[in-house]
């Protein structure tokens, strides 16, 4: 289906790899797959106004022994130029702990900087670290709502949740920059070979449509079990038609879609000898 005013009819998507220490993203209007570490990446990202750039953050990075994959979302409190420092303070961050495994300093120097800013915003954000050997995956939520997870052997949809407990439809985590100190839980999970991880902003799961019915997460998972999961660009095409579909005009936020797929097979047959921080270990940084 073709529609109008949509980033897919006017971007040509773009296919690269992501090299060692490399850090990328931003918060422009953007369709683009990217290849990460044993993981693949697509990401749809739709300002609504889109001359100043937008509010949702995405970014990314490879560590420099090649063996960590870290992917963040964000949704900044504002648009335009008055988030252009918070790009930089995430590009900065990422840089610092780009081959670091454990994600408590970059969370505390993410609300520390935002605290500091003295522009009284917040984000909420979700970040994940991906280790392709081990296949370990790692993340922190700060706010947002938990992203849908595929499980590929057993061929079942559901939420990558922080605590199996908590209802999926409730935020999860203190959005960063409300209070000094605050400490996110990281929680550690294992992405088995073509699963799926589909993290999204408010302004999909929040759309209005003309009669003024709003989606919501339980809609936008049944989307992703009728859809193709051929690839991350397929689902994510997907969805992104489904809710474009359903919007129409009816637009109020900023859109990001991001979508994940662990590859079939790791880069690495066997841990052993891989070093990481200067140690030869079998376990991430």
């Amino acid at each position: 289906m073709e529609f109008e005013g949509s980033l897919m009819s006017h971007l040509k998507e773009r296919r690269e790899p992501l090299m060692c220490n490399e850090v990328w993203g931003g918060n422009r209007k953007i369709v683009r797959a990217v290849q990460l570490s044993s993981l693949t990446a697509w990401v749809a990202s739709l300002p609504l106004n889109e001359g100043e750039g937008g509010g949702d953050l995405y970014y990314m990075s490879v560590c420099s022994n090649d063996l960590i994959s870290r992917v963040a979302l964000a949704d900044v409190s504002g648009h335009g130029g008055m988030v252009n420092a918070t790009t930089e303070v995430l590009h900065r961050l990422f840089r610092e702990n780009i081959d670091t495994w454990d994600q408590s300093d970059f969370m505390r120097g993410l609300n520390d900087a935002f605290l500091l800013s003295g522009q009284n915003k917040y984000a909420t954000a979700i970040i994940l670290s991906f280790h392709r050997v081990t296949g370990q995956l790692v993340f922190c939520n700060a706010g947002q709502l938990p992203p849908l997870w595929y499980h590929a052997r057993a061929k079942t949809w559901g939420w990558l949740n922080e605590d199996d407990d908590v209802p999926a439809t409730k935020a999860l985590g203190l959005p960063i920059g409300l209070i000094p100190g605050t400490g996110y839980r990281q929680t550690e999970v294992t992405l088995e070979p073509s699963d799926l991880l589909v993290l999204y902003t408010d302004g999909i799961t929040e759309a209005e449509n003309n009669a003024g019915q709003s989606l919501d997460r339980e809609q936008l998972l049944n989307w992703a079990r009728e859809a193709a999961i051929d690839s991350p660009e397929a689902l994510g095409r997907a969805l992104l038609e489904r809710h474009q579909s359903f919007q129409g005009k009816c637009r109020g936020d900023d859109e990001t879609l991001l979508v994940l797929q662990r590859d079939k097979a790791s880069l690495v047959s066997s841990p052993e000898d891989v070093v990481v921080n200067d140690q030869t270990s079998t376990s991430p940084c």
